[in-house]
Formats: structure tokens, sequence, C-alpha cells
């Protein structure tokens, strides 16, 4: 097995055992502590109410707010914003600096070139669940197994990652009948993407696997999609004259405007 894989299982068995609700509540008192994390946001408040590490990574918040304008692409998550541009050629930064062949990360072809793409990386201290980022049909989804190398900033700088770590592909297509992409990235100690809509991506793979939907799984704007089991990244690809970037800023919470689809 490899490396990555091993410690992340062993790391994902530690944080799905319940330990005695003292030492418990120490565990996830220290997690909060070292990240930072503003528990008034989440239900329960309390970190002791959490029975396991990994239920505290997956905690609720209390309220989301998404934009209602249909046109209006919203963040999935609490993120960084960590690379964002043109597609060229059919490349695309991972990072100022590390750029990589489209093709590599998503093994078909997608047409995306002169797009726009969006990556953004979610730490260990930031809500781990994932929303529709507009309303959208999900029309096939690709598991590409991987390795689990870390995706924090320090590390994309030094190395391309995101077209070796395990990665589940959703190909997506918006009310005006455009074909956009959601790229879910795996990350070191990251054991599971959970998605909610098929529990076949619930189960790890040897290799590539491809489920296509003759009737698409539809979700509204802000409908959960998925959780990550930790932090990881989220990669957002949209075709050529389909998307306009708004952001501003260098981190967005859940439900922020991104963009828009004209």
């Amino acid at each position: 097995m490899n490396p990555s894989r091993l410690l992340s299982l062993i790391v994902v068995k530690l944080a799905k055992t319940p330990f005695p609700k003292p030492i418990q509540c120490f565990i996830n008192k220290m997690y909060i502590r070292v990240f930072n994390i503003d528990m008034s946001e989440f239900i329960p408040e309390d970190p002791c109410e959490y029975k396991t590490l990994n239920d505290l990574f997956i905690r609720h918040k209390k309220y989301i707010e998404f934009y209602e304008d249909d046109d209006i692409v919203v963040s999935p998550s609490d993120s960084m914003i960590i690379a964002d541009g043109e597609i060229e050629d059919n490349y695309v930064y991972q990072i100022k600096g590390k750029k990589y062949k489209l093709n590599d990360l998503i093994p078909y072809e997608t047409k995306l070139n002169r797009g726009y793409f969006i990556n953004l990386y979610l730490s260990p201290r930031d809500y781990h669940r994932f929303h529709a980022p507009i309303d959208m049909e999900i029309v096939k989804v690709t598991y590409i197994p991987g390795v689990l190398k870390p995706v924090k900033p320090t590390q994309l700088e030094k190395e391309l990652v995101f077209t070796k770590n395990k990665r589940i592909v959703l190909k997506c297509r918006d009310k005006k009948d455009r074909y956009f992409y959601f790229v879910a990235v795996g990350a070191m100690i990251v054991g599971k993407i959970h998605m909610n809509f098929d529990k076949r991506l619930q189960k790890d793979y040897s290799e590539i696997v491809t489920f296509e939907y003759n009737e698409p799984i539809k979700l509204k704007k802000g409908d959960e999609l998925g959780r990550f089991e930790f932090g990881s990244s989220i990669l957002l690809f949209f075709g050529s004259e389909h998307f306009k970037y708004l952001n501003q800023k260098d981190f967005v919470e859940v439900g922020d405007i991104l963009g828009e689809i004209y």
C-alpha cells in the first residue's frame, strides 16, 4: 500500500474512534485551540458534544446564506483562493509558477480551453462540507485513485500535486445548458471524499471508475453536495465565454459570490 494512504488510514481510524468522554473532550478542545476555530458558528457549539474527532471535522454550520440570483456562482466551501485565471492552451495553474495540462487532471476531453479556473483550498480549520455553487445537474462522475500528498500552498509551490492525488471529477450542466466541472481533490490524511448523491462513490477503487447518469442528478444552489474528512481542495472549471469572475477576496466563506454565468 502507498505510504500516504497507509498513514491516512491510520489517522482516519483514530479520528473515528470514540474515546472516553474526558479524553475525547480534551482531544477536541486541543484541535480547536491549535486551529483557532470559532465554534459559535457551528451546531453544537460545545466541542465536548462531538463523540469523535471526525464528528468535529464534519460539523454543521448554524446558518449559510446563498445569493439568490440564478446566474450568480457562489463558493461551495470556506476556502482560500490560491489561484484563478484563464485556461490557456489547455494549461492551468495549480498555484503561481506551477502549471499542468488539464487532461492530466481530467482524463477525457473537456473543451475548456480559454475558459476560467478557480482553485479553492480548505485548511484543517475550515468547514469541511461543500455545497452546490449554482443550480446544476450532474451528468457524469469519474473517480480517479491516486496518492494523498499534502495540498497546502507551501507544498503546491514545490511540486505538482493535483494531477497525482486521489480525486472525484463531476461533469455538471448549468441552467443555460453549458458544462462546467467540479473536482474534489483528496489530500494527506483525507481518507474519504464523501459525495451525498451516490453511495457507490463512498467506496475506494483501485482504478479509474466512471458513472454516467441517464437521469441527471439535480441540485439547487446551496444543496449539500458532500464533505471531506479533513481539509483539501476544490477546483472549478468553466467553459469559454461562460463565466465572469467577480471575487476580490483571498478567503471566501461558503455562499460568498465567486462570479456569474452569462
